[in-house]
């Protein structure tokens, strides 16, 4: 078998990749004998390295599969969501990086402690990260499970599940050696790759098209069977008014829950100062728009060079629309695992999941180890080293229930739980943050309408929406229970959790000046612990 050949390449390529990212932990661990070089060990990186970091954990595989597929199979629409994002990661640098940035702190709860009573403070963020970052592991380890599998040329769905445990257990062993400097190394390593892949996809694509975009935008919409209408608004919930307004719903959704996510909140910590977070940021909302930009350019060409019905015949949701098209600029390639061009994209996207992974584990572990066991659990009676084994430990807790979690829901619409996650982010965590570092009337009390009222609101609305039931490509097609008629419920939740914080902040403090008048001058940490 020649070295060249793609399978052969493809296991060279993968084992590369792994070589290099367990050397950058490892390079990374030496330092993290203490909890503080663990959760914080990106402090000494520099603003582009950081930067890149924080591209790498806000591009996952779960954007560059689904904003593909939505891009080639809705046109306009899939456009609009890869501008929600650039819009959330300016969202991200110009009202987050300021409040979050600096000071030692660990986690959210640690940021919120600082200003409201630490008990319900820390415990009530980590049970909501927890909640918002599992479906998202879920999503990641599925889609890579896949990926890999069919990199490999190993068939069956026996074969998936064995590649979503493997894929598992790196993450494992990437977060719980590394920590947050081994996981942010290997976030600059798949930026970098993953620029790099698309960079040469997007060549390839406008090379067919005489490197004209407009002559590919004009193909991909006669390929696309809507004609001008693709590059319209409406292609991917219907021109009826619960469609457009889902379409809303989602751009919200995204642009403001993915800024609060756990693990992009955590790169923000270690930064030290304003000045140096903005540089940060300025780095990442750059890398992150040059990707998505050529995502525009890649899923308009699996439209063009693919056509969108055999994209819906492969995958009704568009997720298989990267992998058609790699097949389809690599004509001489009969399967997957025999295409030079997909073994080097598939290396890529996988490469995205482990990245993710990694640092989706280690922010739901870090709530749990550090907010719920040391500062709640075992409040001072934890020393350094027996933190950091609790911190490893709920890394390896994690990772085992999101595996075991991975492989129950891999035959469901990847798409529900994205959506979950983002709008369970956004109507329960951003509030909180928000008003927790921005407002000082903020009150325990509001702390808890956001939380517990924006996540189960996000809740009831998604399981009786099209997006569980009544829809063909729901998680139960053949039932119908749905009353909800917005498959992304953003449009509603999160109004209502800013509205709940306000209102239980607003009732808790009328309640405590009316037990007690006097308190009412005292200084604000006095005033909500």
């Amino acid at each position: 078998m020649s070295f060249l050949d793609p399978r052969t390449l493809a296991f060279v390529l993968f084992a590369g990749f792994m070589a290099i990212s367990f050397l950058l932990c490892i390079l990374a661990a030496t330092g993290n004998d203490d909890p503080t070089e663990f959760y914080l060990g990106t402090g000494s990186l520099s603003p582009m390295q950081n930067g890149l970091a924080i591209a790498g954990d806000y591009i996952s595989a779960a954007t560059v599969l689904s904003t593909t597929g939505t891009i080639a199979l809705a046109g306009f629409d899939g456009v609009l969501i890869a501008s929600s994002t650039v819009l959330s990661i300016l969202l991200f640098m110009l009202v987050l990086s300021g409040p979050l940035c600096g000071r030692g702190r660990f986690t959210l709860g640690d940021v919120l402690s600082e200003r409201l009573s630490e008990r319900p403070a820390r415990i009530g963020t980590a049970v909501v990260v927890l909640v918002v970052v599992m479906p998202l592991l879920l999503v990641q380890l599925n889609g890579a499970g896949a990926m890999l599998a069919v990199l490999l040329g190993i068939p069956g769905s026996g074969a998936v599940t064995g590649c979503t445990v493997f894929i598992g257990s790196l993450m494992v062993c990437y977060a719980a050696l590394g920590g947050m400097k081994g996981t942010g190394f290997i976030q600059i390593l798949k930026t970098v790759l993953l620029l790099a892949a698309f960079v040469l996809l997007a060549a390839l694509v406008l090379k067919r098209f005489s490197w004209n975009p407009f002559t590919l935008f004009d193909a991909a919409a006669d390929a696309s069977g809507y004609g001008d209408g693709f590059w319209q608004s409406g292609r991917q919930y219907g021109d009826s008014l619960s469609g457009r307004l889902d379409v809303i719903s989602v751009q919200l959704t995204l642009a403001v829950g993915a800024a609060c996510m756990p693990h992009l909140t955590m790169r923000l910590h270690p930064i030290r100062g304003m000045r140096a977070a903005r540089a940060a940021t300025t780095w990442a909302v750059g890398a992150v728009t040059t990707i998505l930009g050529l995502i525009v350019i890649v899923g308009a060409g699996a439209t063009a060079v693919v056509g969108a019905r055999a994209l819906r015949a492969s995958d009704p949701t568009g997720s298989d629309s990267l992998l058609l098209l790699t097949l389809a600029l690599d004509p001489a390639a009969q399967e997957a695992h025999r295409s030079l061009l997909f073994s080097v994209v598939a290396c890529a996207v996988v490469a995205t999941t482990l990245a993710a992974v990694a640092g989706l584990t280690l922010a739901a572990a870090a709530s749990l180890a550090h907010d719920v066991l040391a500062k709640v659990v075992f409040k001072g009676r934890l020393s350094a080293n027996r933190e950091l084994a609790a911190a490893r430990t709920a890394i390896v807790i994690v990772g085992v229930v999101a595996v075991v979690l991975a492989i129950v829901t891999q035959h469901w619409n990847r798409q529900v739980l994205i959506s979950f996650t983002f709008a369970a982010a956004a109507s329960a965590l951003l509030p909180i943050v928000l008003y927790g570092t921005l407002w000082r009337g903020f009150t325990v009390n509001g702390l808890r309408w956001a939380l517990y009222g924006g996540l189960l609101l996000t809740a009831v609305t998604m399981a009786f929406s099209p997006a569980i039931s009544g829809n063909p490509l729901a998680v139960f097609p053949e039932r119908d229970f749905h009353w909800f008629p917005l498959r992304n419920p953003g449009l509603i939740t999160i109004p209502a959790g800013f509205l709940l914080g306000w209102l239980g902040s607003r009732t808790g403090r009328r309640a405590r000046h009316a037990q007690d008048p006097t308190r009412g001058d005292l200084p604000y940490a006095m005033h909500t612990g």
